[in-house]
């Protein structure tokens, strides 16, 4: 008996049994939960701070090569008047203006200053207005190199953001494996028809989407590959000849005048949940076509709990 105690004592680990390092099924689900829902707020947030940098990109180019022709135009000008006052000096060098005075008919000499004086002031009259031209121009070159320097402070700010979405990213594929429920999609899916009530740009929106079944979650997605959730309602909906913004919030705000309650949803709504931080097109029957998360596809699903709003495009 003694023998058998020392022998149970020495297979007990010191410190009592070992803890499995594993988390249980219900804890890695409950840990998923919440990754997948900080990730939907981060990446519409790095979504949302690149379509400003792009925007601010645009004016500054627009901008810039408007200050650039403006410029050319003055530089001609200035030439032009120039080459005016060599002229008017090599001419008085020259004849003098004994040539003009000793002119036998007075009213072409001042006919001929008239006109000269007259040309020199409308030259002057446009290089002042090209020189004001250029001067706001100038200015609003400025402010859009401002807006674009801060479009990309933005930009670098979220790039932390971003690695932040890397990590959980591989956070979420690790317990997705862990639980077995990891699903690759199919970057070339083709989908399932479309065979709603919807009619219109909404029954074009829903076939689009429709046709993006099983094709694999990705962040800051656009297609045709691979969505995330606002990358995919904005391409239904332009397949439908809707331009919608890029990122939830964007849309959320595009649709202020366009919000419907959630009690008289139709198919081809857009519907809001996560804190603006997901959004779905409603098909009818308490359920979406939407691109989830990580490790995940564009499915069907009940509407998610905690909806803000919708939105009728």
């Amino acid at each position: 008996m003694a023998a058998g105690l020392a022998l149970a004592l020495f297979l007990v680990p010191v410190g009592g049994a070992a803890a499995d390092p594993r988390p249980t099924v219900a804890e890695a689900k409950r840990k998923l939960a919440k990754l997948n829902d900080q990730a939907d707020k981060i990446v519409e947030k790095y979504n949302q701070a690149g379509e400003k940098w792009k925007k601010a990109r645009k004016k500054y180019k627009a901008l810039d090569g408007d200050l650039a022709r403006q410029t050319a135009k003055v530089a001609d000008l200035r030439k032009e008047l120039v080459t005016m006052a060599v002229s008017s000096y090599q001419y008085g060098s020259v004849t003098g203006w004994e040539g003009l005075i000793n002119q036998g008919d007075p009213g072409a000499l001042l006919s001929s200053m008239a006109a000269a004086d007259q040309m020199a002031a409308a030259r002057a009259r446009y290089l002042n207005a090209f020189d004001e031209a250029t001067k706001t121009l100038r200015d609003n070159r400025n402010q859009a190199k401002a807006a674009l320097n801060e479009a990309d402070k933005t930009r670098d700010e979220l790039a932390d953001e971003k690695a932040k979405v890397e990590k959980m990213v591989r956070a979420q594929t690790k317990l997705l494996n862990e639980l077995g429920t990891y699903q690759q999609g199919n970057p070339n899916s083709t989908g399932i028809k479309y065979n709603g009530p919807a009619s219109g740009s909404a029954r074009t929106a829903l076939a689009f989407a429709y046709a993006q079944i099983g094709k694999p979650y990705r962040f800051g997605g656009t297609g045709p590959g691979g969505w995330d959730c606002s990358g995919l309602v904005q391409a239904s909906w332009r397949s439908g000849g809707v331009s919608l913004p890029r990122t939830t919030w964007e849309q959320w705000s595009w649709g202020a005048s366009r919000r419907v309650p959630v009690s008289a949803l139709q198919p081809g709504d857009l519907v809001f949940s996560h804190g603006l931080g997901h959004v779905g097109i409603y098909i009818g029957g308490g359920k979406m076509v939407h691109a989830p998360q990580t490790g995940d596809v564009v499915k069907i699903s009940p509407l998610r709990s905690g909806l803000v709003g919708a939105v009728r495009p």
